[in-house]
């Protein structure tokens, strides 16, 4: 009898491929080389030869979830400056707290994130933060993907502007394709605001000669996007779109505060727009209008902003808020239905991301970032429609299994590529030394 070879092969589970394949309810994935080589029902499939063989009875396979915004390292200031406004937590804790930062604190920080993510489902993330080198090793460690940027902030200082781009683009230099290609990079201005309209430009050009993304906030305060109608006479999007600065490869986080033009412009330059319900609720941003972006046919992704603002990464709670939040916002029970939500956190992600021909749905030849949940749980049972169980009732928690890039870095509940007690430790330390400076 002849076999095909694998690396490792999943079989007797039910498949969610969110590409154009229906449910596959007792299925067998096989992966080589990092990528899918096989995926069908288990009856229809050729025998294999496998160095790992994962049983998938009572498991759903689907793709890993994309946390298409985030800054991971704050997992250090997880549960400070609680109930506060916007312009307080940022003036008041996190920035003094920033000023302190050394680039261990952020790979302690970063490292804590990576756990968490994995522990939850999340195989791959866009970050945008400082010490971003230490972020990229982090990623590297744990496995995981990643689309990061180094954080661009002028605030009235040319001199620190200046710097800051400077690491910036040397670092999606450096880092581009680092850990064995799982890293994408991108320049990171942090908001309109922060970055004066000379030093835009610059990375806008900047960003098309390199052929990498920007990832950048838009409109997430009313107080600030007030303040740049009443300062330049437009919006955020009008000013960026006047400056030629929108385009197919702009990550544009929260986008709350949209005149319907500006939807219609970040519509026609095909920016990618990434939803964070939690942090925008627990701040009091206000409510994206993810229903008129998407009929505008915007690429909307879904994340979970950093820690601090969400305290937690938890990409299945983001997709029940997502849900719930468009649904309260319109009146309307039928706006933003599930399987939409999973496109979210999946292909759209994938898409945000540039990474559609990748990742972000199961399809042979596309790399192996796969996660494995488990249906036999008291909160999924009894299992009447898969997609709602996963908006609305699976927590991270009941991640069974997780694979990137081919590589399984969590096999029933154990992480493989770290030891999670020693990261703990040290994240919390390192937070808690910080406070002390």
């Amino acid at each position: 009898m002849v076999f095909e070879e694998a690396d490792l092969i999943i079989k007797k589970c039910m498949i969610l491929p969110m590409s154009n394949i229906n449910v596959i309810q007792n299925g067998l994935i096989a992966v080589k080389d990092g990528a899918i080589s096989y995926m069908g029902d288990i009856t229809d499939a050729p025998k294999f030869k496998a160095e790992k063989v994962l049983e998938g009875s009572g498991k759903l396979v689907m793709p890993g979830l994309i946390d298409c915004h985030t800054h991971l390292a704050m997992t250090l200031f997880r549960g400070l400056a609680e109930d506060v406004t916007l312009r307080k937590w940022l003036e008041e804790s996190i920035w003094p707290l920033e000023a302190k930062l050394r680039p261990q604190d952020v790979y302690d920080g970063a490292l804590l994130g990576c756990l968490e993510m994995i522990k939850s489902g999340i195989t791959c993330f866009a970050d945008m933060y400082f010490f971003e080198s230490k972020v990229a090793e982090a990623v590297e460690k744990a496995g995981l993907r990643a689309a990061l940027a180094s954080g661009i902030i002028e605030a009235g200082s040319q001199e620190r502007g200046e710097k800051m781009f400077r690491e910036a683009v040397q670092f999606a230099q450096e880092y581009r394709k680092y850990a064995d290609g799982r890293i994408t990079t991108f320049l990171g201005p942090h908001t309109v605001y922060t970055c004066n309209q000379e030093l835009l430009k610059r990375i806008r050009e900047k960003a098309s000669r390199m052929s990498v993304g920007i990832h950048i906030h838009i409109a997430e305060s009313k107080e600030m996007a007030e303040k740049v109608m009443k300062n330049f006479g437009f919006s955020e999007v009008k000013l960026l779109e006047s400056l030629q600065f929108l385009s197919d490869d702009v990550l544009a986080a929260h986008c709350i505060h949209l005149k319907q033009e500006d939807t219609k412009i970040l519509a026609k330059r095909r920016v990618k727009v990434v939803h964070n319900p939690v942090a925008n609720m627990k701040l009091a941003q206000g409510v994206a209008k993810v229903k008129e972006l998407i009929e505008a046919g915007v690429t909307v992704g879904l994340g979970t902003d950093g820690p601090a603002s969400n305290n937690s990464l938890d990409m299945f709670e983001s997709m029940k808020v997502a849900a719930l939040l468009q649904k309260v916002r319109y009146k309307d029970p039928t706006v933003l239905p599930n399987r939409r939500v999973l496109e979210m956190a999946t292909i759209n992600g994938a898409k945000a991301l540039g990474l559609e021909k990748q990742i972000g749905s199961l399809e042979i030849g596309k790399r192996a970032d796969i996660i494995l949940i488990d249906l036999k749980r008291p909160n999924l049972t009894p299992l009447h429609d898969l997609c709602s169980s996963l908006i609305y009732s699976v927590h991270g928690c009941d991640v069974d299994s997780v694979i990137v890039d081919g590589r399984l870095v969590m096999e029933h509940r154990e992480v493989k590529t770290l030891g999670e007690s020693e990261v703990m430790e040290k994240a919390e330390d390192a937070a808690f030394k910080l406070l002390e400076r």
